[in-house]
């Protein structure tokens, strides 16, 4: 092995990089089962206090049902249903520290030290965002939304929520508010190649400004402290992205003329 290529193989994790084929899919099928078995344990974890899971999480829509409102299940089997989704989700919660270890010890040996650097960066990151924004919506603007909904036709009409369809409701919310606070790792990434400059993002203030404060009008009731408790976070997070845009296009340059 010539010198050249004996460092490119200690770079990228040394022999286990170069394995055939054959024993690269014995090791993922390792990695599968591990990831499984933690699931699973999670998950069979979680079913013994699925209910109070359920309960935490439905806390913003329960909090401003009505008092002779309440959850209902029109399937027979949908509480059953209801509670092992929450279980599964709850155990994939806990299993994620192994399965993402899993996957990371399945992939490092093809990176380069840089690019190990890069993922776990990101992963990172992208981690911290996600929980951050799902935390916004539970206690912030999850509320305010499910404020404005329950308001209608309260003299008229009684609020009975479907179990099955307040989780998944709230569910794709988190999961919403959560993606939305990766923006300014998704605008640091893409300066960093090249696709945004921080230029054409502020000349886009104004387009933001608009989009934000029509989007706080539309999820919260018609009163501007809630509407600035949705709309100013967001707007934080576009200026985020713009100086994190503006250091990824730096970093990106200097990375070319090296």
């Amino acid at each position: 092995m010539s010198d050249e290529v004996r460092e490119e193989a200690e770079a990228r994790g040394g022999e286990e990089a170069r394995l055939p084929l054959s024993e690269h899919l014995e090791e993922l099928r390792k990695r599968l089962i591990r990831s499984l078995l933690a699931l699973g344990i999670g998950a069979a974890l979680c079913y013994n206090w699925a209910e109070d899971i359920y309960r935490w999480l439905l806390r913003p829509l329960l909090s401003n049902l009505p008092g002779n409102s309440r959850l209902i299940f029109t399937e027979l089997t949908e509480a059953f249903l209801t509670y092992f989704k929450v279980a599964l989700w709850g155990g994939f919660i806990l299993a994620c520290p192994v399965i993402f270890y899993q996957l990371w010890r399945f992939i490092s040996p093809g990176l380069y030290r840089k690019e190990r650097k890069v993922v776990l960066a990101c992963v990172v990151w992208s981690t911290v965002g996600l929980l951050a924004g799902m935390a916004f919506g539970y206690f912030v603007a999850i509320p305010q939304v499910f404020s404005f909904f329950l308001g209608f036709g309260r003299s008229v009409i009684v609020p009975m929520p479907s179990m099955k369809e307040s989780l998944s409701l709230i569910l794709r919310l988190l999961l919403i508010f959560g993606v939305m606070f990766e923006l300014p790792l998704v605008m640091f990434l893409l300066g960093r190649v090249g696709i945004l400059t921080p230029v054409l993002l502020r000349k886009g203030r104004k387009a933001a400004v608009l989009g934000v404060l029509l989007l706080a009008a539309v999820l919260t009731p018609p009163d501007v402290v809630s509407q600035l408790m949705i709309a100013v976070p967001l707007y934080v997070l576009f200026e985020a992205g713009i100086l994190l845009c503006a250091l990824g296009a730096r970093r990106g340059k200097a990375t070319v003329q090296a």
